[in-house]
């Protein structure tokens, strides 16, 4: 089978900060590609047992972004409840969902960028622990990249398109 989507892993390795973020942007861009030239109801069909769908995956890693970036790092958002939940607000409309996420992942990236370096400690501490910002790099990079699979399965139900 073809992979049409296919594109290559990013050649960064300029230091750490950027190398972490490269392959963090590409995982986030292998999740938002598989919604290209889909529908809504393409992208809100559920395929398995779970429920997810495309456009759940990517609200939910929008709330993920949110949550690492500008929550635990930044500090935002103290008094929020967070919800991962999968489901997009009723009525919102696929470009709008990848517009938030889009968003979500600039505002993440000014928040890495305003940081010290990868040592810098979270502002709000997790279980506890002020961990690293290396730490939500590696973290939000590995479940985007763990999330950039499921999408590439549901992908390949819909319409058979693979690639990462």
């Amino acid at each position: 089978m073809t992979e049409t989507q296919r594109q290559p892993v990013p050649r960064t390795d300029t230091g750490e900060i950027d190398t972490a973020l490269a392959f963090l942007r590409f995982a986030r861009a292998s999740v938002a590609k598989k919604l290209d030239d889909l529908d809504d109801e393409q992208v809100r069909r559920a395929l398995v047992p779970t429920g997810t769908t495309l456009l759940g995956l990517v609200h939910h890693l929008t709330t993920g972004e949110r949550y690492w970036f500008g929550h635990h790092v930044a500090g935002g958002w103290p008094d929020r409840e967070w919800d991962f939940d999968e489901d997009p607000a009723p009525g919102s409309t696929t470009s709008q969902v990848l517009a938030d996420y889009r968003t979500a992942c600039e505002e993440s990236d000014r928040i890495v960028a305003a940081a010290s370096g990868p040592d810098t400690p979270v502002a709000v501490p997790v279980d506890g622990e002020h961990l690293s910002l290396r730490w939500v790099l590696a973290h939000v990079t590995s479940e985007t990249a763990r999330h950039a699979g499921h999408a590439d399965i549901l992908r390949e139900l819909i319409d058979g398109t693979t690639g990462r």
